[in-house]
């Protein structure tokens, strides 16, 4: 059986050796023989809105209200924004039903509806994604770089990006202060 993390949370182990990626929390997007992608859902840009983001790419003259912050979402295409959001919501352009409870659109058009209140009841927008290619992930995982766990909209949403790495690894049993930045085999 092939390993497929669609829908999952990684979270970074400590001793990742890679900062871009220390304490992340990434909800993936995708995953399959070709690859994985995933948008990091606990790093925000500071000081950066959706209307920030709007008035960059979009013609239309809107006032923002809706508040909504803008995450890195990984170091790949930093410029092509996504947004992880409930899938209720359907773009008339395209959207990718990922797993129970979540999808994602990369069309303009979901950042207007946001912006007007039209938009999905839960959403996060990320600039940027986490990608990895054929089997490089799975060799991360075995490698202890990242452990899984299944997402849910309370820690991808609800909770603080400060809160989010412990609020996963909590959701596996694991309290994050017992973790050691030296990997080690049983």
């Amino acid at each position: 059986m092939k390993l497929d993390l669609t829908g999952q949370l990684l979270v970074a182990m400590p001793g990742m050796g890679d900062l871009r990626f220390d304490h992340s929390v990434i909800f993936i997007c995708t995953h399959n023989a070709d690859g994985a992608m995933g948008l990091i859902v606990n790093k925000p840009a500071l000081n950066l809105k959706l209307g920030d983001v709007l008035d960059r790419v979009s013609d239309v003259n809107l006032d923002d209200t809706s508040g909504l912050g803008v995450h890195l979402g990984g170091p790949v295409e930093t410029e092509r924004g996504f947004v992880l959001h409930s899938a209720e919501y359907r773009s008339v352009m395209q959207t990718l039903d990922i797993a129970e409870g979540f999808a994602m659109t990369a069309t303009l058009d979901i950042l207007e509806d946001i912006a007007r209140g039209k938009g999905p009841e839960r959403a996060l927008l990320a600039l940027g994604y986490a990608g990895w290619g054929a089997r490089q992930l799975e060799a991360e995982i075995a490698q202890n770089g990242w452990l899984t766990c299944d997402a849910s909209a309370k820690i991808v949403f609800d909770l603080d990006d400060a809160s989010k790495w412990a609020a996963a690894l909590k959701s596996l049993g694991i309290d994050p202060l017992v973790l050691s930045a030296t990997p080690g085999r049983a």
